[in-house]
């Protein structure tokens, strides 16, 4: 058993998305938005570090996922997101939280079967998957498809690891 949240960083609204894994069941727990006020972009960093901080303290996840930056066709808005990216890396480091990266590629293939799925296709299979009565905010639904590609990731290295294992005893 083990809890994982999920981040979809952003310089304005971050979103998060809080699991439980129980073998190979998930079960949802929170989700969320942490929106910054207006202002210089140091204190929205400030406020997002603050904000994953009061995460790690409130849900004290075992595992930390946060979605890769990918290119944008605006460098400033790239910039921004890297620096929201990296603000919530330490936050959960600083928590000494194990943290993975996956490309938006990655998650939409984990959580739809379709690595170029539109943004709604993964909202519907979030709540699909975690059987919500109704679908997150965007940028928490972003969020929680990071928590569960996550768990499917470790599940599916669980099992080649140990088929790994097996092979080399048979040897």
């Amino acid at each position: 058993m083990s809890i994982i949240l999920g981040i979809d960083p952003g310089s304005r609204v971050t979103g998060y998305g809080v699991i439980k894994e129980e073998g190979r069941n998930i079960r949802y727990i929170d989700s969320g938005c942490i929106r910054t006020s207006d202002g210089e972009l140091s204190q929205r960093l400030l406020q997002i570090f603050d904000g994953i901080c009061q995460l790690m303290d409130d849900y004290n996840p075992d595992e930390v996922a946060i979605e890769q930056v990918f290119m944008h066709q605006n460098p400033s808005s790239a910039l921004k997101l890297g620096h929201a990216r990296g603000v919530a890396m330490v936050a959960a480091a600083s928590h000494r939280k194990r943290i993975s990266e996956y490309s938006p590629r990655e998650i939409k293939q984990s959580v739809v079967g379709y690595g170029a799925a539109q943004k709604e296709q993964v909202k519907h299979m979030v709540v699909k998957l975690l059987m919500l009565n109704s679908a997150p905010q965007s940028d928490a639904a972003d969020a929680l498809a990071i928590a569960i590609c996550h768990s499917h990731m470790r599940h599916n290295l669980s099992l080649i690891q140990r088929s790994q294992n097996l092979r080399r005893r048979a040897r």
